[in-house]
């Protein structure tokens, strides 16, 4: 739903680590390159050692990525470079052009490696498509997670990745985003509810669209309609909304924002406002591939260590 183009979930539980930073497991059966089947509990996506998303091109939206475990290896085609994880967002703006690869390291030789995460494709306007790329992170410990008890003690918890609740509000994005004006009230939050718990989502202005992702549990009541997981509802913003959870401890994932109204033409990594403008994404990527790549791997990791840290366009280097 405008302003969002999309919206993925991935959860894979990887085996142990072997010394490539790959699964410690047999590879034979899989369609490498391209293995999105789920077999034995897990999937090598576009990598061939590595699972994830080798380099790949991005025009004209932005991607936010919101690790929940495991970790992220970025790479790009302006030298920056990166690993987050447990938590951490990073927010991506691909603009003018960009090149990125996405890479999962399993770096636990002894357990085994769960990875679990949502991507989330947020377009830009047609004054913000050619924008500096750029990308900005979201450190765990700057997310704030909201708390809150019902009248039974029953709790519910709220990673603010966008947007705010009360006095609880989420570090400013990437700053060509959509998000970056208040007025477009974008918000993301990531709902997780103690069983039995109520909470009721705040209302927002009526011009924005809202949904919300049920991905986790068995059944909630919005506004006393049953709702069973592996369902996105479509809210109105404007009207208070009680989710009251049963059964097991449930998850949700609130999308929100105004949208930008204008046309959207997608094709593949591309996200512009006309054919036109995607057959010149194309060929402006045939003859510059967006700065090139200069990294010596196309799936690019970094190293064996448990280290997050970012390594900016701007040279500035962030450890955690």
């Amino acid at each position: 739903m405008d302003p969002f183009i999309f919206c993925v979930y991935h959860h894979d539980h990887y085996p142990k680590a072997n010394k490539e930073l790959g699964p410690a497991a047999s590879l034979e059966g899989r369609n490498l390159g391209n293995d999105f089947f789920l077999k034995d509990g897990w999937r090598m996506y576009h990598g061939h050692k590595v699972p994830g998303f080798p380099v790949h091109p991005h025009r004209g939206f932005e991607t936010i990525t919101f690790v929940l475990k495991g970790f992220v290896d970025h790479s790009d085609s302006n030298g920056a470079a990166g690993r987050y994880g447990y938590r951490d967002v990073q927010w991506m703006t691909a603009g003018s052009g960009l090149q990125h690869s996405e890479m999962f390291p399993l770096l636990n030789k002894e357990e085994e490696n769960t990875l679990e995460l949502f991507q989330i494709w947020l377009n830009l306007p047609a004054s913000k498509k050619f924008a500096e790329p750029c990308y900005k992170m979201l450190w765990d410990e700057s997310v704030p997670r909201l708390q809150v008890k019902d009248g039974n003690q029953n709790k519910t918890e709220i990673d603010i990745v966008a947007g705010k609740i009360g006095d609880s509000e989420a570090p400013a994005p990437a700053p060509d985003s959509w998000a970056a004006d208040p007025e477009n009230e974008v918000a993301i939050w990531h709902i997780m509810m103690d069983e039995n718990a109520e909470w009721e989502i705040p209302a927002a202005n009526k011009n924005v669209s809202r949904s919300l992702y049920f991905f986790e549990g068995d059944f909630v009541f919005l506004n006393d309609k049953k709702t069973a997981s592996g369902n996105a509802i479509v809210l109105n913003p404007h009207e208070k909304i009680t989710i009251k959870n049963t059964g097991t401890k449930s998850r949700l994932l609130l999308l929100q924002g105004k949208p930008i109204n204008e046309p959207v033409m997608q094709y593949g990594p591309f996200v512009m406002n006309s054919q036109e403008e995607i057959r010149q994404a194309f060929d402006d990527y045939r003859e510059t591939e967006f700065g090139g790549w200069p990294w010596p791997r196309r799936d690019m990791v970094h190293g064996k260590e448990k280290k997050r840290f970012a390594r900016l366009i701007s040279g500035e280097e962030i450890v955690k």
